[in-house]
């Protein structure tokens, strides 16, 4: 059987709850020549390892190693690779269902680059699209503007021999395309989102920033990778520049939609309130009212009630004569006054 043209990429650890729909992702591209080789990075959750084990979807196999780390989990799975192309896809991520149909179609025309990227859209607990147009040496040394399921021919992942598997607390990938444009590879980046990447409080590039690992990361990103940095510092100052500058206008437009749309929508939301706030103000005597005679109702019910039940009662029974001397005595007293 003919080696498949794409090799996927895909470590987990303890996303088992994802995973499927990443395989999935992979089984609808409208280019189906792909092989899935899942790497187990060492889970410890009972519920991605049950659903790995069990795990019996077409093109897939699946690796246990013990647990080393993302960078070492991808080296893995391009180790046992058959693919000419090589496509990092996390656990928990997805796939438009053309992109290997449109990267593959971008290296076929272009025989000089060595890998394609795209544009992304988060989703989960955020949406934003994230739409990088180079990867160009400055504009990658001054944000990594390659997305992670980018496609990268195999001899130039093996020429920078794949991820460094030091970089276990993030960056790892940044670093990945830094050396092999460094090492004059080049890629290009199509502007279409053929990629969702999933946010969720336990992604990790929001833990990875959450603490010091992030300086950590990007201290050893720059040790590596100084004399590039130095001699395109100004390209790198005047890149954050004009990002900064971007988001500057985006937050001013935000501001602009807000005071333009959502403040009147907000001054009639508290109208509207305070109308219904004044109307319950006019009707709460009556409802009182109402809830009074309710109130009494109910009481006189349960004094009826309790009236017919001591008179079935047995001790009703037994002073009924005791009540009927009485009446007499009380009429004979009645009589005679």
């Amino acid at each position: 059987m003919a080696a498949p043209r794409i090799s996927v990429l895909m470590p987990c650890f303890n996303q088992g709850a994802f995973i499927g729909e990443a395989i999935q992702s992979v089984l609808d591209q409208t280019l189906a020549d792909a092989e899935i080789i899942v790497v187990d990075d060492g889970s410890t959750d009972a519920d991605t390892i049950a659903r790995l084990r069990d795990l019996r979807t077409p093109r897939t196999t699946v690796l246990r190693t013990e647990n080393r780390g993302l960078p070492a989990a991808r080296n893995f799975a391009a180790q046992q690779a058959a693919g000419a192309l090589f496509c990092a896809l996390d656990a928990d991520d997805r796939l438009a269902p053309a992109w290997f149909e449109r990267a593959a179609g971008v290296l076929d025309a272009q025989p000089e680059l060595s890998f394609v990227s795209h544009w992304l859209q988060t989703f989960g607990d955020e949406s934003w699209t994230w739409t990088p147009t180079s990867c160009e040496l400055p504009a990658l040394l001054a944000r990594n503007s390659v997305n992670g399921a980018a496609l990268v021919r195999r001899e130039a992942f093996a020429a920078v021999g794949g991820y460094d598997e030091s970089m276990r607390e993030g960056c790892e990938d940044w670093d990945f395309w830094l050396r092999l444009v460094e090492r004059g590879f080049r890629g290009a980046i199509v502007p279409e989102v053929m990629f969702h990447y999933r946010r969720t409080p336990s992604s990790m590039s929001r833990t990875m920033t959450a603490g010091d690992a992030y300086r950590r990361s990007l201290t050893a990103l720059v040790d590596k990778h100084e004399s590039s940095y130095r001699t395109h510092i100004v390209d790198v100052v005047l890149a954050g520049a004009a990002e900064s500058l971007h988001l500057q206008q985006e937050i001013a437009a935000m501001q602009r939609t807000q005071s333009v749309a959502v403040e009147p929508a907000l001054r009639r939301a508290r109208e509207e309130l305070a109308a219904a706030r004044r109307k319950v103000e006019r009707v709460r005597p009556e409802v009182e009212r109402d809830e009074e005679r309710t109130r009494l109702a109910w009481e006189a019910a349960e004094l009826r009630r309790e009236v017919a039940a001591l008179r079935t009662s047995w001790s009703w029974r037994i002073t009924a004569p005791l009540r009927r001397l009485y009446k007499v005595v009380a009429s004979g007293r009645t009589s005679r006054t």
